[in-house]
């Protein structure tokens, strides 16, 4: 990124410090509004840039307040979110144009993108950045403003959100590819979310009968102390194959939830089997004094935008819709994720073939001495096993409608959902597995019926 800056700053007319400027902005990193500038600028343009970087630096918490205070007409919903969407791209639009140069343009776009939306505080930030070179420099040390120079940590946070934005549109997954979890999807998941936190980013899927495509993707937050959520309360976005349990309305939560809550099944059986404790992962919206969170700002969940949730609770259905959340995404063709799990697609139809078969040591072979399903040991399982078996008794079954999501941290697992359907019939129970590879070989440690 470093090369192209230098490159583009050739092409750039003006004094070192605005090219100084420029690659900075270029590589990502917003800059303070202390910055010295050219001397032809106005005590107005010097008030309104330490304003900008007090309100970014404090959350935008007093803008906010103050627009509703002086009784702003309310914004139709609908509109509002629409505005709120088109947020980002007036942020990568005032980065073009200051990477063209064209510095009074980039600071208009930013003047109107930091007035539409006063809770964004990342926009007030950058548009303080801008005004600085319209600001005289500072004579003296001590200048510069309270509010920025006591909120560093702040404006770090906001850099690094800026960075991370900037990043997610220049590095875009390449076309045709998907996550390597998505092994494979049943028609019925409809869409599928991937979360790759260390570009703070989620992307969603549409699942078709011509394969999965990515239709959008999202700047999101994830816990204050990173990722890899161990025990309840140590303020980590957990890792792993998840499905949405349910969705929240807007009403039933209180602001700080913002549009909504698409809850997860964490922990999962995998966690629970690692030991892994906590409850209450959502993915939700920001509250009304932020139109987002920066990068690592919550106890674990995974937040958007008011207006990219709306339009996630718009499009995901519960229960049916899986959500990766990865350290980092791996992109990889469609087929050859599939081609990946073909050991494992062996074992599956070994054990289905059993099953259909009735044969109940040849099933009980495929279980994991740890096995547990909701409390119960395989010991306690084996006789609704064998229950389950003489129903079929041995006339086949198919495994309609699976889904098989790949998880690769701290060995190897793949989370399973099929409906049972024995033969001669149309429909049977809907059954989630979970196999780890043991020894050279995929066992099953956790099974239940969930639909």
């Amino acid at each position: 990124m470093a090369g192209r800056a230098a490159a583009q700053l050739g092409m750039v007319k003006g004094s070192p410090r605005l090219r100084r400027i420029l690659f900075a902005l270029l590589c990502g990193v917003v800059l303070t509004s202390w910055l010295a500038a050219p001397a032809h600028a106005s005590k107005k343009s010097r008030k309104r840039a330490a304003t900008a970087t007090a309100v970014a630096a404090t959350g935008a918490g007093t803008a906010y307040a103050s627009s509703r205070a002086k009784g702003n007409p309310t914004v139709d919903a609908a509109a509002s979110l629409e505005q709120e969407r088109s947020a980002e791209a007036r942020l990568l639009e005032v980065h073009r144009l200051v990477a063209q140069g064209r510095m009074r343009e980039a600071l208009h776009q930013a003047e109107t993108l930091a007035r539409l939306h006063p809770n964004f505080q990342l926009a007030q930030l950058v548009y303080a950045d801008l005004l600085t070179l319209f600001a005289p420099p500072q004579r003296s040390l001590g200048a510069a403003p309270a509010a920025a120079a006591s909120a560093s940590a702040r404006l770090a946070e906001l850099r690094e959100e800026a960075e991370l934005r900037l990043k997610a549109q220049r590095n875009r997954p390449p076309a045709g590819m998907v996550p390597a979890q998505f092994a494979q999807l049943s028609p019925r998941s409809r869409h599928a979310i991937a979360v790759d936190t260390s570009r703070a980013r989620l992307y969603l899927f549409e699942n078709s009968s011509t394969g999965m495509r990515l239709v959008a993707d999202y700047y999101v937050s994830v816990g204050r102390l990173g990722v890899g959520k161990q025990v309840e309360g140590d303020q980590r976005t957990p890792l792993g194959v998840y499905y949405i349990t349910g969705s929240i309305g807007k009403k039933a939560l209180q602001e700080f939830y913002g549009a909504g809550a698409l809850p997860i099944n964490y922990p999962n059986p995998y966690d629970l089997r690692l030991g892994k404790t906590g409850s209450g992962i959502w993915l939700h919206g920001s509250p009304p004094n932020q139109l987002a969170r920066t990068p690592r700002a919550t106890d674990g969940c995974v937040v958007l935008s008011n207006a990219d949730l709306a339009t996630v609770l718009k499009t995901v259905e519960t229960r049916t819709t899986p959500v990766v959340i990865a350290r980092q995404l791996k992109w990889v063709a469609p087929q050859s994720a599939a081609q990946d799990l073909q050991g494992f697609t062996q074992a599956l139809n070994t054990w289905r073939d059993a099953r259909g078969r009735s044969d109940l040591s040849a099933v009980l072979q495929h279980y994991a001495p740890d096995f547990s399903s909701y409390g119960k040991k395989l010991a306690e399982w084996t006789p609704q096993l064998k229950s389950e078996l003489a129903r079929l008794a041995g006339n086949g079954i198919e495994l309609k409608d699976l889904s098989m999501l790949r998880w690769t941290e701290d060995g190897e697992t793949v989370v399973v959902t099929f409906g049972e359907v024995p033969t001669g019939r149309t429909t049977g129970p809907v059954k989630r597995q979970y196999w780890s590879r043991q020894g050279g070989q995929w066992k099953i440690f956790f099974e239940g019926v969930i639909g």
